[in-house]
């Protein structure tokens, strides 16, 4: 089950990273829906804005695909050396794409309660990243995926984002789109930090304990091996 839902995950990601790729890397980025509905809110999109856009969208996308890897024990294990390469990758890419993320909910639809949504989730995202970092520097693994996972959780608000715009708009209609985005600015990311606080704490804990206690046996099996 937990294979599954680590696949549906990878595929979700990689295809909300492809299409972003393709939207603003490979066709016309002014033609795309979001800056479109943007320039009906704003009056002008400035060269920073758009800057900004690309920088947050290619940093995110890297985040997006690297994730799960990072994440999945399996890949871990066999692969150490490169999970420390995309671990860091990863970082770069979280810590770039929180800073440009940040300017760009200064600029969010749906008024200050938008702006606070998606100014939050930078914030939020920059700070797990940055624990998770400096848990795996001192060497606390544990805490280290904590964090870890807590901040994909926030990753995956690209992924959110794009399943509540449309269910939004088929519930409220396009008329109230920007009432609807204020909403959405928190509902893409706080369900997903309560499903990795539900993770953290019913299996990886659980996990955590159960190598514990195999260890232990296995130490003391291996004292009582030794005696005379």
């Amino acid at each position: 089950m937990q294979r599954l839902l680590w696949w549906i995950m990878t595929c979700l990601a990689i295809a909300v990273a492809g299409y972003a790729l393709v939207q603003y890397f490979v066709l016309d980025a002014s033609q795309a829906g979001f800056v479109q509905m943007k320039e009906l809110f704003l009056a002008r999109l400035g060269a920073v804005w758009f800057a900004m856009l690309f920088i947050h969208a290619a940093s995110s996308l890297i985040a997006l695909v690297i994730g799960p890897f990072t994440l999945s024990a399996k890949f871990r294990e066999n692969n150490i050396r490169l999970h420390r390469i995309f671990g860091k990758i990863y970082v770069i890419g979280v810590g770039i794409g929180s800073l440009s993320g940040f300017y760009l909910a200064l600029y969010a639809t749906g008024g200050w309660v938008g702006k606070a949504g998606f100014m939050t989730l930078s914030i939020l995202w920059f700070t797990t990243a940055y624990q998770a970092f400096i848990n795996i520097k001192e060497k606390r693994v544990l805490a280290h995926r904590k964090w870890m996972i807590r901040n994909y959780s926030l990753t995956l608000a690209a992924v959110t984002l794009r399943i509540w715009l449309p269910l939004f708009a088929w519930l409220f209609g396009l008329e109230n789109f920007e009432l609807s985005y204020a909403a959405i600015a928190w509902f893409s990311w706080v369900p997903n930090i309560f499903v990795a606080e539900w993770f953290i704490s019913r299996k990886l804990i659980k996990q955590a304990r159960l190598k514990t206690t195999s260890q232990i046996a296995d130490a003391l099996e291996s004292r009582t091996t030794e005696l005379p």
